[in-house]
Order: C-alpha cells, then sequence, then structure tokens
C-alpha cells in the first residue's frame, strides 16, 4: 500500500465524518426542541425510555450525541441519573441501524433493481434532489432535508472511497500479516478501542471493519472483538464531555462507559469459552459487510438484555464509581443558563434557554408583585426579598445574553433564530422591570421612614392605577411564557391606558398641591411612582411586541405600533375597554371645575 492509497484512505474517512456529521447537525435541528421535550417527559416507564433512547439515535445518527445531550441535561438538574439509564440502552441499540444502511453497499447482484439498493447507486439521485431543494426550497425545513441528503451522498461517497483504498490490500502480504496478529482477541479489542475513541464515531470504525470485509480478509474471529472494541470506545466523547461538570452528570458518562466495559467483560469470555468448546468453525468464515451489522446489533442486543434486570445496581455502581461531593454552593452558570454542554445540541439549548427566560419573567413579575404591595404597607422582610430577586434578575440577563451570543452563532434554523432575539430583547426587559420593583420598594421605605401618608384621594388614585399595573404584568408574563400571540395584542391598548392614568393623576396632584391639601415632598415620591409605573408599562410593550414579532420574518416595532394604533379596530376597542375598566374615581379638583362651569350664566341669545 502506498502512500497514495493511505491518502485515498484518509480522505474517504474524512468524507465519512463529515456527511455523519452534516446529517447529524441538521436532523437535530429539524427535530427542533422536540427532542428535549420527548427525553424530559416520556422517561417514566423503562420501555419507553428505551425505545425513546434509540428513536432519537436513529433521528439525528449519532449515539455519542444522545449520550452528550443526556450528560447536559443531567448537569442541569433537568434530568435525574436514574432516569437515563434505559435511554442509553436504546441508544447503543439505535446506532446499529448506521451499520445496515452501510451494509447495503455489499450487494453484488446483476440484477438492476437489486443494484439499486446499494447506496453509492441511488445516492446521486438524493444528491441531486438535496441540492435542488437547499437551492430554491424557501422554507428552513426544506433546505435542512435538503442538506440531510447531501450529507447522506458525502456519507456514501467516504464508504466508496474507503473501500476503493483498501480493495489492493487483500494481495499485500503485509496486510495479511496485519490480519494474522489482529486474530488475538485481546488485540483487536485494544485496537478497535484506542481507533474508535481518536475518532470519536463508532458508526466511522464500522463503516472502515465494512469497508475492509470488501476485501475478503476479515473473518468473525476478528470482527466479534473488534465490534466489541468499538462500542468501548465510543465512549470517549460523553467522558470528555463530562469534564468540568457536576458530580451527577460525571455517572452518566461513567455508567454508559462502565455498561460497554461490562458486557465485553461477560461477552468475551463466553465467546472464547463457546468456540473452544464447541469447535465453530464458522468463526474462520470471511465476513461481509451484512455479517458485521449483525453482530454489532446481537452484541447491543445481548448487552441490554443481560444488563437490564441489572439497572439498580447500575445505579449503585455509578454513585460509587463518582462520588457525591459537597456542591452547596451553587454555580452561577448551572442556576442562570443552561449547561455549555448542550451547545453541541442548539435545539436542545435554545429550548433550555426559553424555561430559563420563563423563569426570569416569573421572578420579575413577582418582585414586582411584592413591591406594589409594599408601597404604602412596608415591610423589611419583603423588601430583602425583592433585594434578593433583583440581584437574580441581573445573574439571569448577565448569564443568559452570553450563552445567547454563543448560541446564535451555531447553526440554527430561521425560526430558532428568531427566538434568540426575542429572548435577547425580552431578557433586558425583565431585568428593566426588577430595577423599577427596587425603586418602588424605596419609594415605600421612605414613606414608611418619613411617616408620610398620601392623601385618601390619592390613595384611590394609585389604587386604580396599580391594578392595571398588576395586570399589564399577568397579561405580558403569560403571553411570553405561553408564546400567545392573541393575549399579546392586549398589552399595548393597556400600555396606553396606563399612561393616560398617570398623566391624569399628575395633573390632579398639581391641583391638590395648589390647594394646599398635598406636600412637596409627597409630591416628589408620587412623581417618582408614576413614572416607574409608567416605565413597567412600557417594559411590558416591548415584551409583547417581542411575541408578536415571532409571527413575522421581519417586523419594525415602531411602525408596527403606529399602525395598530391608527389603523386597528381592535386596538381601539380593547383601549375602550381597559379604559372603561380603569377609571379613575373624580377627584375634588373635578368636581370643583363642574361646580364652577355650573356657576356660569347662561350665554345670552338674541
Amino acid at each position: 500500500m502506498d502512500i497514495f492509497a493511505l491518502l485515498r484512505l484518509v480522505l474517504g474517512l474524512a468524507f465519512f465524518l463529515f456527511g455523519m456529521s452534516v446529517m447529524s447537525s441538521n436532523l437535530e435541528k429539524m427535530a427542533g426542541g422536540k427532542l428535549e421535550q420527548l427525553l424530559k417527559t416520556m422517561t417514566a416507564s423503562p420501555l419507553v425510555s428505551m425505545l425513546l433512547g434509540a428513536a432519537i439515535t436513529i433521528a439525528v445518527q449519532s449515539s455519542s450525541a444522545v449520550t452528550v445531550m443526556l450528560v447536559g441535561l443531567v448537569n442541569s438538574g433537568i434530568m435525574k441519573f436514574g432516569q437515563t439509564l434505559y435511554v442509553i440502552f436504546g441508544a447503543n441499540i439505535g446506532t446499529t441501524l448506521t451499520a445496515w444502511i452501510l451494509s447495503l453497499s455489499g450487494i453484488q447482484s446483476g440484477n438492476m433493481w437489486l443494484k439499486m439498493l446499494k447506496p453509492e447507486n441511488f445516492s446521486p439521485i438524493l444528491a441531486i434532489i438535496g441540492v435542488v431543494m437547499m437551492m430554491v426550497g424557501k422554507k428552513d425545513k426544506q433546505k435542512s432535508i435538503g442538506t440531510v441528503l447531501v450529507g447522506f451522498t458525502i456519507l456514501m461517497y467516504g464508504m466508496v472511497v474507503m473501500s476503493d483504498a483498501v480493495s489492493p490490500l487483500a494481495q499485500m502480504p503485509e496486510f495479511t500479516a496485519i490480519l494474522a496478529g489482529l486474530q488475538n482477541p485481546l488485540l483487536g479489542l485494544v485496537v478497535a478501542t484506542l481507533f474508535t475513541a481518536i475518532i470519536q464515531s463508532s458508526a466511522a470504525s464500522v463503516g472502515i471493519l465494512q469497508a475492509l470485509a470488501l476485501t475478503g480478509g476479515l473473518t468473525y474471529q476478528m470482527v466479534i472483538p473488534m465490534v466489541m472494541g468499538l462500542n468501548i470506545g465510543t465512549c470517549a466523547t460523553s467522558l470528555i464531555s463530562s469534564i468540568g461538570t457536576s458530580y451527577k452528570a460525571k455517572r452518566v458518562a461513567v455508567i454508559h462507559f462502565s455498561i460497554k466495559v461490562i458486557g465485553t467483560i461477560i461477552c468475551l469470555p463466553l465467546y472464547l469459552l463457546f468456540t473452544s468448546l464447541l469447535k465453530l468453525d464458522f468463526i474462520y468464515n470471511a465476513v461481509t459487510p451484512w455479517n458485521i451489522a449483525m453482530v454489532h446489533t446481537i452484541y447491543n442486543l445481548a448487552i441490554t438484555a443481560i444488563l437490564m434486570p441489572f439497572t439498580k445496581y447500575l445505579v449503585k455502581l455509578g454513585k460509587w464509581l463518582v462520588k457525591a461531593k459537597d456542591e452547596t454552593a451553587p454555580k452561577d452558570t448551572m442556576q442562570y443558563a443552561p449547561d455549555l454542554l448542550l451547545l453541541r445540541s442548539p435545539s436542545v439549548a435554545l429550548q433550555e434557554c426559553d424555561h430559563y427566560t420563563f423563569r426570569m419573567a416569573a421572578t420579575a413579575r413577582d418582585s414586582l408583585e411584592r413591591a406594589i404591595s409594599l408601597v404604602g404597607a412596608y415591610n423589611e422582610k419583603d423588601a430583602e426579598v425583592v433585594m434578593r430577586q433583583e440581584d437574580t434578575l441581573d445573574l439571569y440577563e448577565d448569564r443568559l445574553d452570553a450563552y445567547l451570543v454563543y448560541l446564535s452563532a451555531q447553526a440554527l434554523s430561521q425560526q430558532d433564530s428568531r427566538r434568540v432575539g426575542k429572548m435577547q430583547h425580552a431578557i433586558g426587559d425583565f431585568e428593566r422591570l426588577g430595577d423599577h420593583a427596587v425603586n418602588l420598594v424605596k419609594a415605600g421605605k421612605e414613606l414608611e421612614i418619613k411617616s408620610l401618608f398620601f392623601s385618601e384621594e390619592a390613595r384611590r388614585e394609585l389604587g386604580v392605577l396599580t391594578m392595571a399595573v398588576r395586570e399589564i404584568l399577568q397579561l405580558t408574563t403569560d403571553c411570553y411564557i405561553n408564546t400567545d400571540h392573541e393575549m399579546a395584542h392586549h398589552v399595548e391598548p393597556l400600555e396606553q391606558v396606563i399612561d393616560g392614568l398617570t398623566k391624569a393623576i399628575k395633573k390632579n396632584h398639581l391641583a391638590r398641591l395648589q390647594a394646599g391639601r398635598c406636600s412637596i415632598e409627597l409630591g416628589f415620591i408620587l412623581s417618582d411612582l408614576l413614572t416607574d409605573f409608567e416605565r413597567i408599562s412600557d417594559h411590558c410593550s416591548n415584551i409583547a411586541v417581542a411575541v408578536i414579532e415571532l409571527q413575522h420574518d421581519a417586523l419594525d416595532s415602531h411602525r408596527y405600533l403606529n399602525e395598530m394604533k391608527r389603523d386597528s379596530e381592535a386596538f381601539r376597542e380593547m383601549y375602550a375597554g381597559f379604559r372603561e375598566k380603569y377609571t379613575l374615581p373624580e377627584s375634588a379638583y373635578a368636581r370643583r371645575q363642574m361646580e364652577d362651569y355650573r356657576s356660569l350664566p347662561e350665554p345670552e341669545t338674541e
């Protein structure tokens, strides 16, 4: 084998790995956050969990990706360690599908229809379809499907290049000598383990074995231990990904590795024992790509059947191998943003970012609810809670914003990119809501310390305003958490009503100040309160518009609001409804104006 043949082998392996990566990433992009939702909601039943693990692995074409996903979910506290075992069993079975697809390349027949089943024969057709979909497809999903088809073609082309590169090896004495050494089961096991750990893809290792099988130089005696080895080597990805994670996440990677090692410890001696006692001559027969796929599947099914009854003990083993550490001091990145490991699965990471922004929204709403109650009824306990919540909101904004920057650099669909933009806008507004909650607390504390009290008239007016502010907070957080576009359209009319209420209260306050029924000091506090309430409604409006933007490819917020206020009959109806609902009680100033008006003489008439 000359240097050029070796380079062709490396080229084929590169195409294979690249095609597999393209397929995996785009299949996951098409699935969106559904994979994570399935993992979180459908892991109660062992059988369902196993089937789910197999299905997701088939969908993304990578058991390593699924295991890394599990490590990230456990590290974030979303899943428990015990829930992952059956998913791992299923992933081990699902990963065998790739070998069956690759085995079709070994079809030898003169029949045209059978020859069309060979991937290298039908993949060019898929490539043409894929390229057309990528070029003319308008929807993101169509382009992703096209990319998957092209990725599959590249993968199969890599398989063909590897097969062509190794085909001359059958005539080389040096290759025969190497194969003779691999007849040693332990040596074959170690070589396959190390090679798979280096390239971090069991599918690629199986593909190379299947390519070598076409030379006729591989036997069952060599292949069976090597299949065991490549199953151990594929754990390298999850072990590396667990570095720097919590002890619970490390347990997922370690138990994945342990399952493979225990399976080998059980199966390899049994295989050697049976072949020596029963004198099974078939193990010396040459294998085909189909035979390798069969061995790979049977081995993973055997491991699952043997170890599934002992899951309870596997959980104990994982806890024994990775001792619990004192993690009472939580890591900020784990609390306020998803785990960085989930960036390997952008759709899953995006889904988790949604959950963190939902927590942020709930925190901001609770903080403001408490702060509003403290105006006129101050207590130190609730004030301290609001201050802590403000610190929490600051950390949410800092960590989430940084995480979203990383996420936006990943391969996202157009819809997912818009979701990232929505979250980046919203988290800033949620953080500002926390700032206004602090301002309200300070106002309440000042009233308490100085023993100041608003007049009965001012308290009634503030009562109407705070009810409107509470409703706009509820509408905003609910429409954001539920992505309710219809509810989001109710926010702006209420925001306009709140603006009108603040102006009216300011006007009434000036009248009371002129009449000597209000102090200047109280006036300053009231002015600050009104400004905060108005700003709160403005931030709520921004969040609602961000939710509405998801319905459109592009939306100019200012133009949208202006057009809605000017042209929308629905807007005018909602505005009228909120205005009627939140009407200020008649002020003494207004009554006096009306009395003065009525005391005027009737206009003279001819």
